[in-house]
């Protein structure tokens, strides 16, 4: 009868055990589920935060370059129109470059924007009255 009562409680061990494993797999799978989970987000911020610094690198370098090429149009037709030939596209070529660098510090954050500054100055009139 002993040996009887033993294999009973050896059987129902046998069958928690599968259960008991399967459980643990199913854990040490979610771990590792997220752990992958967590690598491919920081992937991906990665990869994200380089394009987004190319994008805002192409965006400044064309505002300076288009800055400098309607200067230079602007120059060119001139000297065509009034025949002063090079001194209008000197003069509107060193306008333009400046007005590339004007951009390229406004978009890098270093220059306010000139309608920023004056509903800054509105809102502190209607403030302290």
């Amino acid at each position: 009868m002993n040996d009887s009562a033993d294999d009973d409680t050896n059987s129902d061990q046998k069958m928690d055990d599968p259960k008991a494993g399967l459980s643990e797999r199913r854990d040490r799978l979610n771990r590792m589920l997220d752990d992958r989970r967590e690598a491919e987000e920081a992937v991906a911020a990665k990869s994200k935060g380089s394009t987004a610094g190319y994008a805002q690198a192409m965006k400044i370098s064309s505002e300076f370059i288009a800055g400098i090429l309607v200067g230079g149009g602007i120059g060119w037709v001139l000297d065509q129109w009034l025949g002063t030939t090079p001194f209008g596209l000197i003069v509107f070529l060193l306008l333009g470059f400046a007005a590339g660098v004007l951009n390229v510090l406004r978009s890098a954050g270093y220059v306010a924007e000139p309608d920023a500054k004056l509903r800054d100055d509105t809102s502190d009139k209607g403030g302290s009255e």
